[in-house]
């Protein structure tokens, strides 16, 4: 709780390429001394904004708390393509008290244009974390940027990502994705008898917990609207069935079967109500999409090619989807109660793995072509495509929840190759791997956590 502080039959089978298009970023620059510090989103120039963010104060009882809330913070921050953090050891003053006065003549000097300020103290365990941001060249706090947390202690983590998505708004006027989880497929064994599970962690890594074992194949998991479910596809009766789980009891149910037909590709509806996935039957397979409550299944394709991979836009009246109908792997979309496709992609390779951004402008993509795989992404009419990675491998796009971000998996070449988890800015920039325990693939971002 808050309170102002007061004075990722075919498609589990490909790989995925992507192309990604890049909104550039370029440093406002104030015409009134008004105006806070503020990116602006949409030129081809992207200049990280210098922010100063000194060790959280220890209040009482924090112990190392301050310190690792700060590191966190500041991590976050990093980790985007708009901030650059100036070094605690540039910096030339110092606040020892959360109250005291700034010197924002010495934040200016080491040219910080936002300067933050924290404070945590612990009681048994209970963690309060108070901070402020402040827009160094006016000398004020940022509007909304002056805020307390409180819970348990072992929601620190929670509470520093709270931190900084309130920062991040505030300088790009977009909101967070820190607070949020990411559910995987966790792998082990040799790459010829991969041994998978389900894991959920923190968007950094950090927090893994594991839903499943590794006694039957999982694949493609995905979460429901709100994070509180997981829709995946499970070998656990010897054939791909759609399974759904429960993330806090991890109570689970195979959803209804189809006798002689494989099931898999499955992704919530944007209210969570249905899961729209493909039915394979005869070697041919099309896209359904199932209610939840009635249990109603209804055929949204018919056609002697292979429909998979499917995607609702983010109000629900449309689906992006995968097909082979006109000789090779492509991206169509249709409305969401079925009929006439369009395809959307048309230049050179092959398309995949379609998925809607979150805000509804761009669809993320696998491409392969010329023997490299990427991750992109396009307009929804298919204009604007653009390359984000190449590599051997890279395939399984997924959104962070505010659609600036794109989490994927990227694979080594080789009888060694192993599969990780990267992460790419939506410009092309900023690609780096996630920190997991172990090999990795099929990611899929949560919403923001409530």
């Amino acid at each position: 709780m808050t309170r102002p502080v007061r004075a990722p039959f075919r498609m589990f089978l490909v790989t995925l390429c992507a192309l990604l298009f890049g909104a550039g970023i370029q440093l406002a620059t104030p015409v009134m001394a008004q105006e806070p510090p503020r990116i602006v989103i949409g030129s081809a120039v992207i200049e990280p904004m210098p922010i100063a963010a000194p060790t959280f104060i220890d209040e009482g009882g924090a112990g190392d708390y301050a310190r690792e809330i700060t590191r966190v913070v500041i991590s976050d921050l990093e980790g985007t393509v708009f901030v650059r953090t100036i070094p605690e050891e540039a910096q030339i003053s110092r606040v020892t008290s959360f109250d005291g006065g700034i010197a924002f003549e010495d934040w200016k000097a080491i040219n910080a244009q936002v300067l933050v300020t924290g404070a945590v103290s612990v009681a048994g365990d209970r963690i309060t974390v108070k901070f402020r941001a402040y827009d160094v060249f006016n000398g004020t706090t940022l509007d909304g940027a002056a805020l307390q947390f409180a819970g348990t202690t072992d929601g620190w983590r929670r509470m520093a990502h709270k931190v900084a998505d309130v920062i991040y708004s505030k300088i790009t006027g977009e909101s967070g994705y820190f607070d949020s989880r990411v559910v995987f497929v966790s792998e082990s064994g040799p790459k010829n008898a991969r041994l998978k599970r389900l894991a959920v962690m923190d968007y950094d890594g950090a927090n893994v917990a594991y839903l499943t074992d590794s006694s039957s194949i999982v694949l493609a998991p995905r979460f429901s609207p709100q994070g509180e479910r997981i829709v995946y596809t499970s070998f656990e009766t010897g054939f791909p069935r759609i399974t759904l789980m429960d993330v806090a009891s991890l109570q689970r149910r195979t959803l209804e079967e189809q006798p002689g037909t494989m099931t898999f590709a499955p992704r919530f509806s944007p209210n969570g109500r249905s899961v729209v996935f493909s039915l394979e039957r005869g070697g041919n397979s099309d896209i359904y999409v199932l209610d939840l409550d009635s249990g109603v299944l209804s055929q949204l394709t018919n056609s002697p090619s292979i429909e998979t991979a499917p995607s609702f836009s983010p109000d629900g009246s449309q689906i992006v989807f995968e097909s082979d109908r006109s000789g090779g792997q492509q991206i169509y979309v249709m409305p969401a109660g079925g009929g006439e496709a369009t395809r959307i992609s048309g230049g050179e390779g092959r398309y995949g793995t379609p998925v809607w951004s979150p805000r509804g402008d761009y669809i993320a993509f696998t491409k392969q072509n010329a023997g490299r795989f990427h991750i992109g992404v396009m307009r929804t009419d298919g204009s604007e495509e653009r390359l984000l990675t190449a590599s051997f491998l890279d395939e399984g796009p997924t959104w962070a929840p505010n659609g600036r971000v794109l989490m994927f998996t990227r694979e080594t070449a080789g009888e060694g190759g192993v599969p990780a988890l990267y992460s790419v800015d939506i410009s092309g920039r900023n690609l780096r791997q996630v920190r997991t325990e172990g090999a990795a693939s099929d990611p899929a971002w949560s919403p923001l956590l409530p």
